[in-house]
């Protein structure tokens, strides 16, 4: 699904692409009012793919992460530095679940049932990245980009200060995640307005894991860092 999807955004991007660089032709769609301005406004939507790395204290099997496409939206705000930097800001709002499968060898001497191999994470992200954008020189209606920066996420669903754990079926993360990010993309310059395709990698700088109280967990005690990383493949508009 993942595949498909990604495959899907960007055959229609190089549709127009294609277009633009291979047909006689070219009418200069928009042209510059957007780019010119020192501020300029816009939103995005997307999909999003959320996995955990895993470091560990001993050598187990693996936790396994069945992760599912979740769903982001949220705006833009853009600062003109000069004709290919811009410096932005992309508040959003992110949804996603992971399913953590735990091995029965985690249990071993212990009593347990199959609801203990599997933690349900679901998250709820208040997204604040600050990027800065480097873009080629327009070519007829298309401009490629590369982007990077860091940003902070809240999240809601981290359970952090709640007193119960995974004794009680509470997998608990930290609220704050730091994370550095670098994609690329296509400015598409439309009659009205500018409509960009993204892909985008997203990697955590801290832990994440809130240990239980029993040092000996079989869910967090062999875990010395996890950490969020994920895909975005945005659509914005501006």
């Amino acid at each position: 699904m993942k595949q498909i999807l990604i495959i899907i955004a960007f055959l229609l991007a190089f549709q127009s692409v294609s277009a633009q660089l291979f047909t006689k032709e070219k009418i200069a769609n928009n042209p510059d009012n957007i780019d010119q301005k020192l501020l300029s406004w816009g939103y995005f939507l997307g999909f999003n793919q959320y996995d955990f790395k895993f470091n560990y204290n001993e050598d187990l099997k693996d936790i396994l992460v069945d992760n599912s496409f979740g769903f982001h939206l949220g705006l833009i705000g853009d600062m003109r530095i000069n004709d290919y930097l811009n410096l932005r800001l992309e508040p959003g709002v992110f949804f996603t679940t992971r399913n953590l499968r735990y091995d029965e060898s985690y249990f071993n001497g212990m009593e347990f049932n199959d609801s203990d191999l599997l933690r349900e994470v679901k998250s709820t992200y208040i997204h604040l990245p600050l990027l800065l954008k480097a873009s080629t020189k327009r070519i007829n209606n298309i401009k490629p980009f590369i982007i990077g920066g860091v940003s902070v996420a809240l999240n809601l669903s981290s359970n952090q200060d709640n007193p119960d754990d995974n004794r009680s079926g509470q997998f608990r993360m930290t609220k704050n995640t730091y994370f550095y990010e670098i994609g690329f993309g296509i400015d598409l310059y439309l009659l009205y307005f500018k409509f960009t395709p993204s892909i985008r990698g997203i990697f955590a700088m801290n832990d994440e894991i809130i240990k239980d109280t029993d040092p000996n967990s079989p869910w967090t005690g062999n875990v010395a860092k996890m950490q969020t990383r994920g895909i975005f493949i945005n659509f914005t508009f501006q």
